[in-house]
């Protein structure tokens, strides 16, 4: 398959309003740092509004309806509380997560293959109000299967176990993931899935991943914010747009 137009990279903001969140207060604001990823060349923007409200609150998710000018990528569980909000909001695109209150940040793909019929009538009505629906899954043929087979339109195949595995210089297993991601992604593809990719991607680990022409977008959020610390927001997203775009070429 041919490279089909620009790699696009989705901004996480979650972290913002972690940080946000640790003081209580109003600073910093998620939605200036929406707006920056924006100018800085992001192509969309993620926030997962979580049922215990760690970092995204709802006021944030009505501020970045009101003013991105971009997609937004509502990340959500599938709870009805959650597809209330979603249809309410009717975002260009929602991604359901999996999610456990005790987790610090999410820890794998959906079982999309044991929860089948549940998921496809859960995701029908999001469809319904225009919604482009994804799910969040590990790079498993049967789980990609599954997530076709209930209507999805987008997969994203989770990247942590990768990035884990450089991190830890188990390079062995690094390349197996990698492997495995690239062959997923091929897979999905035939299937007439749109690819995304995402979670714990950083300068070291982006490339090898964006350069699989099957995908289509990155969602990167916790090191782009941690970057940023060190060169500014603005600044971190312009050098990972520039790695993508160079893997890509």
């Amino acid at each position: 398959m041919s490279n089909q137009g620009k790699l696009r990279l989705g901004v996480n903001i979650d972290h913002v309003a972690t940080v946000r969140n640790a003081r209580g207060g109003a600073y910093p604001d998620p939605l200036r740092a929406a707006r920056i990823a924006e100018a800085a060349g992001a192509d969309g923007i993620t926030a997962h509004l979580r049922e215990d409200r760690r970092h995204i609150s709802d006021a944030d998710i009505e501020g970045l309806m009101d003013v991105l000018t971009v997609p937004l990528n509502f990340e959500m569980a599938a709870t009805e509380e959650m597809q209330k909000i979603a249809l309410r909001h009717k975002p260009h695109a929602v991604c359901i997560v999996p999610e456990k209150r005790e987790e610090r940040t999410t820890e794998g793909g959906l079982e999309v293959a044991r929860e089948e019929n549940r998921l496809a009538h859960f995701i029908a009505p999001l469809r319904e109000a225009g919604c482009r629906v994804s799910i969040f899954i590990a790079a498993e043929q049967r789980q990609i299967e599954a997530a076709h087979r209930i209507g999805a339109e987008v997969i994203e195949l989770h990247t942590g176990a990768y990035c884990d595995a450089h991190a830890e210089e188990d390079f062995e297993k690094r390349d197996a993931e990698l492997k495995s991601l690239e062959n997923m992604s091929s897979f999905a593809h035939s299937l007439g899935l749109e690819v995304h990719a995402g979670h714990g991607l950083t300068y070291e680990t982006v490339q090898p991943v964006a350069a699989f022409p099957e995908v289509m977008e990155l969602n990167i959020g916790h090191f782009l914010i941690g970057e940023s610390i060190f060169l500014g927001l603005e600044q971190a997203i312009k050098e990972m747009r520039r790695l993508m775009d160079e893997a890509r070429s």
